[in-house]
Order: structure tokens, then sequence, then C-alpha cells
């Protein structure tokens, strides 16, 4: 997910990754490391696809190869998968609502621990910049898609069904609102709470304001 997640389980937990996917990996966050230095020294607007090749040691056509444009650089990243996965390994008696509140604050406080920067970075851009926000809308997407699968298997139903997919894209939804809300009030709160506080109304509806 986009911006927003993390791997949730111990690299001992995983298959040894082949030296063609290793180096694959390597070449992957060689681009993004120097996206993120020069868009930090610079702005977005002013990083070119040729500076962020000439950064990485990279030709430009490889950073095309591996990210079709400036703003999957900024967005990208390989954990939908493992989000998913995590989802699918949580108890099945355990309802779903739990089981997305535990793998969400785990991945969260993950992707914080990692690299808080980054992950402030990729909120401000979603805010400041037209282009990744468009993208993160598309990227939001993708990740519903995937995630109806999980919401299906639980639920018993089609994952092309209007119940699932209205689920599942509330929820992307939701979370790049606690994104951007969280870069427009100047990163203030802990994002996990944030997080619980949007999963709270997906639940329960608005709070009851107290008069």
């Amino acid at each position: 997910m986009a911006s927003m997640t993390a791997r949730t389980s111990s690299p001992a937990d995983r298959p040894q990754l082949s030296l063609r996917e290793r180096k694959k990996i390597k070449t992957r966050e060689a681009i993004r490391t120097a996206t993120y230095a020069l868009v930090e020294e610079q702005g977005y607007e002013a990083t070119t696809i040729e500076q962020i090749a000439d950064r990485a040691e990279v030709s430009p056509s490889t950073v095309f190869r591996y990210f079709p444009t400036k703003e999957d650089i900024v967005l990208t990243d390989e954990y939908d998968p493992v989000l998913l996965e995590e989802l699918r390994a949580r108890p099945t008696d355990e309802p779903w609502a739990e089981s997305l509140r535990h793998v969400m604050r785990e991945a969260v406080a993950a992707g914080m621990q990692d690299d808080p920067e980054v992950a402030r970075l990729r909120a401000r851009l979603g805010v400041e910049v037209p282009a990744v926000r468009s993208r993160m809308m598309e990227s939001m997407s993708a990740t519903g898609r995937l995630l109806r699968e999980a919401i299906a298997d639980r639920a018993g139903l089609a994952p092309d069904s209007l119940e699932v997919r209205v689920r599942a894209m509330s929820l992307v939804g939701g979370l790049m609102e606690v994104s951007m809300y969280w870069a427009e009030n100047g990163y203030q709160g802990d994002l996990r709470d944030l997080v619980d506080r949007a999963l709270d109304v997906m639940e329960r509806g608005l709070p009851t304001e107290n008069r």
C-alpha cells in the first residue's frame, strides 16, 4: 500500500532471494534513495530522471525499466502482496476488523521505524504535487483490488461483488486520507492512532458530537 505499508514479518520468515532478485532490489532502492535525496535538495518538479539516474549510477533507461514514471519512484513499493499475506495469516476466527487493525498498525509502525523521513516526504508530496496525488489514487486502486481477495476469502463472497468492492475501496480511500491529513497537519500525532481513528469511522460511523 503506497506510502502506508511496510514489511510486517521478519526476514527470517521469507524465502531466500536469488542473486538476480537481490540485484534488482538493490537497484530499485538506489533509484528511490537518489530520488528522495534530490527532491529534498531541490524540490520535486526540478528533479529530472536524468539527475536521478546520474545520482543512482544507472542509465535513464534503467530508471524507466523499474519505474514507468517519476511519480512511481516516490510511491511504488513491494509491500502490497505482503500485506495481503499477513491478513490471510490472521486466525480465521478473529473478527475482520481486529485482523485489519492489527496488520495496519504493525505496517505503519514498521514503516515509521524504517525511515520516518521518507514516510513524511511521500505524504507531503501526495498533498503538494497533483501528479503524485493522482498517481497515488491509481496505486491505491491497485491495492484495493488486492485487498478484495482477502476480504472475499474471509466473507465467503466473490471478489468482484459490489459489497466487497465497496468495502475494499472505502478502506484504501480512508487510508489515503489519513496520509494526507497527517501531512497537512504537520505530521502531528501518532500515525497509528490516526489509522485507528479512520478504522473506527469505517466500523462505527461518524462519532456523535457531545452537546
